[in-house]
């Protein structure tokens, strides 16, 4: 399995490369994960409802293909973008979320925070003064035992433009961020301890062959 760290880089051609990738990839393509953060955007999947967008603050929406409803994206999140080929590991959906999931409250962990699931609402969450706030979401699309999309983890950003929307549907839905939690690592850091989170997710889940991690170049 390739890491590729792809520094700050626009939405929509990420988006696109990720359904090139998947459309084009062969039985034996390895699976990558690609690390990631964006300019400001909204992005909405493809059954997403169009009012959870409560006022035009001038960033962009884009319709995807993914599962979910809305979400934001900007500078100091962690993007991590998940293409593998399921039915080669015999992975099945739920048992990949919850491996995501998984990943993401063991890096937590390691700062001392505790995070934890929401039945019927996928993501990570914490308590933070007394309320549940949506800390990492994740969506993801699955085209012939494939998948892609990801992952975002909110680490030292600017969350306003989160009240310009219902995150991932929920109308008054907190969310927060690993600063304001008192972690005091860098995205890139935590970008890096959470791939190895998900390898060893992946390496749990995975029935049929061992994985090699490496690091892309570019």
């Amino acid at each position: 399995m390739l890491i590729r760290p792809l520094g700050r880089v626009d939405y929509e051609p990420t988006y696109d490369a990720m359904g090139a990738f998947t459309a084009e990839r062969r039985p034996d393509t390895p699976d990558e994960l690609w690390i990631c953060e964006h300019p400001p955007v909204y992005t909405l999947g493809q059954a997403g409802k169009p009012e959870h967008l409560l006022k035009d603050i001038g960033i962009p929406l884009v319709k995807i293909d993914r599962g979910g409803q809305i979400t934001y994206h900007g500078p100091g999140q962690v993007v991590i973008y998940l293409l593998l080929d399921l039915a080669r590991r015999h992975l099945k959906i739920r048992e990949l979320v919850n491996g995501i999931e998984q990943a993401v409250i063991d890096l937590l962990d390691e700062d001392g925070v505790a995070a934890t699931r929401l039945n019927g609402a996928p993501g990570v969450y914490v308590e933070r003064e007394g309320t549940v706030a949506k800390i990492a979401a994740l969506g993801l699309r699955v085209r012939k035992s494939c998948c892609y999309h990801g992952v975002s983890l909110n680490v030292d950003m600017d969350l306003s433009p989160f009240d310009a929307i219902n995150p991932c549907g929920y109308a008054g839905l907190a969310v927060t961020q690993t600063r304001d939690l008192g972690i005091t690592r860098t995205p890139e850091q935590l970008a890096s301890a959470l791939a190895q989170h998900l390898g060893q997710q992946l390496h749990q889940l995975d029935t049929a062959c061992a994985i090699t991690i490496a690091i892309a170049n570019n």
